[in-house]
């Protein structure tokens, strides 16, 4: 996730007008943060198979009408903002991936997405694989019914895009024991989804 330049509107300033009940902050916040929401969408797009129906603009368009139902949210910042949208877009395509192989009858791959191995994680595999999106997911879920904090980390780094700084401050936690949880959560995920 980029940091904001100089001039750029204030992201945390509109999150907390919005938890205070301003009805004009979110029309403001989201074209603010439209161009780092965009490229969060192509990057998780481009992992997806080829031929995948879902277009960048159509995934931020689902992710407004569900920050839109976010509004009781208490919003820390602008790294916390990016912590749920990175929950809310994994549970849109996660959601598009079941339905397609609803339709297909099992989807035959229907729902894989291009998983890179980490330069700290041990991986037998050496490379890019093609993982499917529901099986990452129900991986996931295992991981956070395990270690929610791990779970929440690689939501936040894997499909938010956040940086270990930024995943350590929405979590309070420090930017060492990020790595570490992160490298642990990488390594359990790896095992899981190759059996």
């Amino acid at each position: 996730m980029t940091s904001p330049g100089p001039g750029a509107p204030d992201i945390t300033g509109l999150l907390l007008a919005w938890n205070a009940g301003d009805p004009e902050a979110l029309n403001r916040l989201l074209p603010a943060v439209y161009r780092e929401l965009n490229r969060l969408a192509r990057r998780e797009l481009l992992r997806e198979r080829a031929g995948h129906t879902l277009e960048p603009a159509a995934l931020i368009h689902e992710l407004y009408l569900d920050l839109v139902d976010q509004r009781r949210a208490q919003w820390q910042n602008r790294a916390h903002f990016f912590g749920v949208a990175a929950r809310l877009m994994r549970r849109i395509l996660v959601d598009h991936a079941r339905a397609r192989n609803a339709l297909k009858r099992g989807g035959g791959g229907a729902g894989t997405v291009q998983i890179e191995t980490a330069n700290d994680v041990a991986d037998a595999a050496g490379g890019p694989s093609q993982v499917d999106l529901v099986g990452l997911d129900q991986a996931l879920e295992r991981l956070s019914a395990r270690s929610p904090e791990q779970g929440r980390i690689v939501e936040m780094r894997f499909f938010g895009g956040l940086t270990v700084e930024e995943t350590a401050h929405v979590l309070g936690r420090s930017p060492r024991t990020v790595k570490r949880e992160w490298r642990l959560a990488r390594a359990w995920l790896f095992r899981e989804l190759r059996t």
